[in-house]
Order: C-alpha cells, then structure tokens, then sequence
C-alpha cells in the first residue's frame, strides 16, 4: 500500500487540504473561506472555532473514505504563523477572537516601547524586529482588553 500525505493549509482567508499520492499527485483537495472581522481600521480578527470547523470540514472532504485515513503516511501543516489565539485551558475554548497577523492595533504599544528600549536590546534578546506583526504585543493587548483575562491567567486558566 502505497502512503497518502494529507497538506493541510491554513491561510489568512481560507483552510484548504490536499491528499497526495507518493508520486505527489494530487488525489484530491477541498478549500473553505472563512469569515474577516474588521472590527476598527486597521484591525483584522478571525473566529478560531470557525477555522478549526472549516480545517475539519476540508480534511474530511479531502479524504474521499474511510479507507484513505489508514492509508495517509505523513501530515503536514502551514499555518498563519504569526495570528494570535489564546485558549482557555479548561475548556479548550478561545478567549477572544484571533488576532490575525496582519493586525496594526498595536502599533502604539509598539512605538511606545521603542521609545523606552532600544531595537538593539529587543533584537539581541527575542530576534526580533518590534512590530505589531509578532505576538508579543498582541498578548499583551490581550492581556490589557479582555475582561477578567489577567486574572484567569494568573489562575493557570
């Protein structure tokens, strides 16, 4: 039995999933769009229960039968990277909508540590350039906008 590799990619506007064949043909692939929140200029949110609805949805409609989920050998995943989800630890549910990584509400944050730490410090110590794109300053904003968020971190929820 020859193995199947399921792609499972997970983009800033979609989940898709390919299954391959060992030659690396495509056997079959599915796609699903999900929602963009624009809750303020220049702030971009996605529902993460959306997202793993559709990342479950496009897996099962990539594999045609049951049969092919014996057969898959290997799975690999591209995610947004950078798109900021926070879980609670009990229930497994978000605790805010994803912030995506295209998100610029932080870029206040950003220039108001700028000015207090110098980029060489940030860089030499994170690798890192300071910019609302990395998750830093998403959980901090997080951490400073959800309600009762703070507390239930400091709880280990």
């Amino acid at each position: 039995m020859e193995p199947l590799v399921l792609s499972i990619d997970q983009g800033t506007t979609g989940s898709r999933a390919f299954l391959f064949d060992a030659g690396g043909r495509v056997v079959s692939q599915a796609y699903r769009e999900f929602r963009q929140y624009f809750p303020r200029p220049g702030w971009v949110e996605h529902d993460a229960n959306e997202i793993l609805a559709g990342v479950r949805r496009v897996v099962a409609e990539a594999l045609p039968d049951r049969r092919s989920w014996a057969k898959i050998g290997a799975i690999g995943i591209a995610n947004q990277r950078e798109t900021l989800v926070l879980w609670d630890a009990h229930t497994g549910k978000p605790v805010h909508r994803a912030i995506v990584w295209q998100c610029r509400r932080t870029s206040d944050l950003c220039a108001a540590l700028r000015r207090r730490v110098p980029a060489s410090v940030v860089r030499r110590r994170t690798g890192l350039v300071l910019d609302p794109y990395f998750s830093g300053t998403k959980v901090r904003w997080m951490l400073d906008h959800v309600p009762g968020l703070r507390a239930r971190v400091s709880r280990g929820d």
